[in-house]
């Protein structure tokens, strides 16, 4: 069964059939550990369409580990990439912190904005990595670690976050703000 459905996942993302691999994705997804190894096979196959199909098999099942999952952040596709960072959102680990930091700068929209949302899932273990970062970031990269501090709401942001919402970009400052009023110091930097 296990072997069948394995063939029929790659038989499935080989001809674009979208409906049947997903009805094997999810079959394998829930299908327990001894396909873990298979679909990790797979998640390195030469077609992108496939490993895009094993990732988010990988992504949602219980026994994939995060490490297979940060592997795939360095995919050459923009797909596989954006699948594991949604699987790492799942797959919550502080192991994964520095390629989700990676992530974060990700060239690709989607995937930095998944790898956001993991490191929001992380909460707090993801402040001082974050906070580091941010001293050297610039742009869209600085911008998406204020996102995500300000949506963790740690009190150890405070300091970044009182001089993004008065000395960064307009969207930095905006995250810096939405951050202090979240952690209700939103009277502190309001101008009379």
């Amino acid at each position: 069964m296990l072997l069948s459905d394995i063939d029929a996942l790659a038989t499935a993302a080989e001809n674009g059939d979208e409906i049947g691999a997903e009805a094997a994705a999810s079959r394998l997804s829930a299908a327990g550990a001894e396909v873990v190894p298979q679909l990790w096979s797979l998640a390195r196959s030469p077609n992108p369409d496939l490993r895009w199909w094993a990732v988010r098999a990988l992504a949602q099942s219980p026994d994939a580990s995060p490490e297979m999952l940060t592997t795939c952040l360095e995919d050459a596709s923009p797909d596989v990439r954006s699948a594991a960072a949604l699987g790492l959102a799942i797959h919550v680990s502080e192991r994964t912190v520095p390629a989700l930091l990676r992530a974060l700068q990700d060239r690709d929209g989607l995937t930095a904005e998944l790898a956001g949302r993991a490191l929001e899932n992380l909460g707090a273990k993801a402040t001082e990595p974050l906070l580091e970062a941010l001293s050297g970031w610039t742009g869209r990269s600085r911008v998406a670690a204020l996102r995500v501090l300000s949506k963790i709401g740690d009190e150890r942001s405070i300091p970044a976050l009182l001089r993004a919402s008065e000395d960064d970009t307009a969207l930095g400052q905006y995250w810096a703000r939405e951050g202090l009023e979240r952690l209700g110091l939103s009277m502190v930097y309001m101008k009379p």
